[in-house]
């Protein structure tokens, strides 16, 4: 692999640029070798500015793409690969594309659609500057998800988006879990969700599996990430050694051991909260499906495979809940984010404009819920869907934390956060800051929830059950707070019918108390 953009190289015709998330194996580019053509992967020091990312995130994603780059020159491919801290590594993207092209004067510039905006742009006006000076361009697709960026707008039209709907559509469309393969086939097992199945609290005596991990030792990069002076955020890893699957093969591995060990019981804890493992029954391969090192029907008819060869193994419920996140949720992600970008990164209905408090960089707070999911972010780049979504998202919606810090809080401390998937989820389903686009109601709730789900509250220094007093949860006078400050808008949503009946059911003065601990608790965020 060429660290260095003075290696020497055959003629090149064309030049074809590789994005870090795009390492798909079985792109339509790797069949065959030409000798004219040139790989081009870049550790871009851009990608390390616009936000500060996770440590791990950092590390996994150069781990994958030096991983990627010697499987094409192992295969024959001519591939230059410029590492961070290589001489001639200028900042922009733009300049590094200018650069390799005047140097080997090819007669085309070639790349994958990103999934990214801003690199979309970046890229076009790349693309502009080359049919310029009569370089062809050819921006072609990534051969990775199951439908196209237009796919979305032109399935719903002028009409509301609905996830359901287009879940069943995909399901039809492909074929899965479906009891034949003409259009009016219907679903396995009669119906087409299981969700409501798949909420159960972890069972205070129930022994956590033993994740699986992984070896990749760091040392190097991690100096090199010390030398440039990159900022990040988050812990680096125990004894400079990442655990998480990095590679093709590490994510296949990680894949055969969730659906024999994790599916039995994934959708039933799916949506547990507890400390007793940072992993429970999770499969731990988004970071895979978005460096497209995984193909989602790959994944998706593999897990399926499993339950029509052997039912026991695992019940529907589980099979269909798991396989609703990819089929459905995912590629319902990125409909909305290609349907509404730009404009979709400026909303903010309820208009929130808080800071995010400093803890959410190191963990330092009572409340037991927030120090927990945190803390393992930072140690880990890793938390479960409901630890974002019902854990920290939660806190910063009733909180009134302006989208943008929370969007960048979480796009830099996940490993598997690209903003494509990472921003529909955060400032749509986690901040309902775009209106209802994607969640038909905010996602709030009490510690009652905590409670519930979770084994939290027992751990902690706030009483879940006081709504005001000097050790009341926050989440409770917050959450009440917020269902009073956006009654206008919020009242006349029939989700969100049963809280406001319950809070005109208050009397006054019990209303007081509430709004007065809650005006406390946002005037000292910092030190809950």
């Amino acid at each position: 692999m060429s660290s260095s953009a003075s290696h020497s190289f055959s003629k090149v015709n064309e030049v074809r640029l590789i994005l870090g998330d795009q390492l798909n194996h079985d792109h339509s580019w790797f069949r065959g070798v030409r000798k004219d053509v040139l790989y081009v992967m870049i550790e871009l020091p851009q990608e390390q500015e616009y936000v500060r990312h996770h440590i791990q995130k950092t590390l996994c994603f150069f781990l994958a793409m030096r991983a990627f780059a010697n499987h094409l020159q192992e295969a024959g491919h001519q591939m230059l690969y410029i590492a961070l801290d290589s001489q001639d590594n200028p900042k922009d993207l733009a300049q590094h594309i200018g650069d390799i092209l005047q140097r080997h004067s090819p007669l085309c510039f070639a790349y994958q659609l990103p999934d990214e905006y801003r690199l979309d742009q970046q890229l076009q006006s790349i693309g502009k500057a080359c049919e310029a000076k009569d370089i062809e361009v050819n921006a072609c697709d990534s051969e990775h998800f199951l439908t196209d960026r237009e796919d979305f707008a032109d399935f719903f039209g002028d009409k509301s988006p609905v996830m359901e709907r287009f879940y069943r559509q995909m399901r039809t469309k492909f074929g899965v879990l479906m009891d034949g393969p003409s259009s009016k086939a219907k679903p396995l097992g009669g119906k087409w969700n299981y969700d409501v199945a798949n909420r159960k609290k972890w069972p205070k005596d129930k022994q956590p599996l033993e994740p699986l991990l992984f070896h990749h030792d760091v040392s190097a990069l991690l100096k090199m990430l010390d030398d440039m002076g990159i900022q990040t955020i988050g812990h680096p890893p125990k004894n400079n050694v990442i655990q998480h699957p990095v590679t093709r093969q590490d994510h296949l591995d990680m894949l055969d051991f969730f659906i024999d060990k994790c599916l039995p019981e994934f959708g039933l804890y799916q949506d547990a909260m507890t400390d007793v493992s940072w992993t429970l029954y999770h499969s731990r391969i988004s970071f895979g499906l978005n460096t497209k090192l995984l193909h989602p029907l790959e994944v998706i008819r593999k897990v399926e495979e499993r339950f029509i060869e052997d039912p026991d193994h695992a019940s529907i419920e589980q099979v269909e809940g798991f396989i609703r996140q990819i089929l459905g949720w995912r590629e319902y992600m990125r409909g909305v984010y290609w349907k509404h970008m730009p404009t979709y990164a400026t909303l903010n209905e309820l208009e929130n404009s808080r800071k995010l408090p400093s803890w959410f960089w190191d963990g330092k707070t009572d409340m037991y819920c927030q120090a927990h999911a945190i803390g393992q972010s930072l140690d880990h780049a890793y938390a479960h869907h409901i630890q974002r979504l019902m854990v920290t998202g939660n806190f910063t919606l009733l909180a009134g934390i302006e989208p943008s810090e929370v969007d960048a809080w979480y796009l830099g401390v996940y490993l598997d956060a690209i903003e494509w998937v990472q921003m529909p989820n955060t400032r749509g389903m986690s901040q309902f800051a775009d209106g209802g686009i994607v969640g038909t109601k905010p996602y709030v709730a009490s510690a009652n929830y905590m409670s519930k789900m979770g084994d939290y509250c027992k751990k902690c220094s706030y009483n879940a059950k006081l709504r005001h007093g000097e050790k009341a949860c926050p989440l409770n006078a917050l959450y009440w707070d917020f269902i009073n400050r956006h009654e206008e808008k919020l009242a006349s949503n029939r989700r969100m019918w049963m809280p406001y009946q319950a809070w005109r059911k208050f009397d006054h003065e019990e209303k007081v108390k509430v709004l007065k601990q809650a005006e406390h608790y946002l005037n000292n965020l910092e030190s809950l």
